[in-house]
């Protein structure tokens, strides 16, 4: 399955995109992130996971 965001929990806080751009990037309207690369193991995704303020974020 990979790396996936919750779109409703998501309050593009940005905070997953500055720790690990090469797994997340914000949407066309800037309004909330999104995956680039879901089946990324780089170690700043589970950073990005502990950071994220809603725990929008999983694998």
């Amino acid at each position: 399955m990979g790396i996936v965001i919750d779109q409703d929990e998501c309050i593009g806080c940005e905070s997953c995109v500055e720790i690990c751009p090469e797994v997340f990037e914000m949407d066309e309207d800037g309004e909330k992130a999104t995956v680039i690369n879901p089946d990324a193991t780089a170690d700043c995704v589970d950073e990005a996971i502990e950071t994220c303020p809603n725990e929008a974020i999983s694998k």
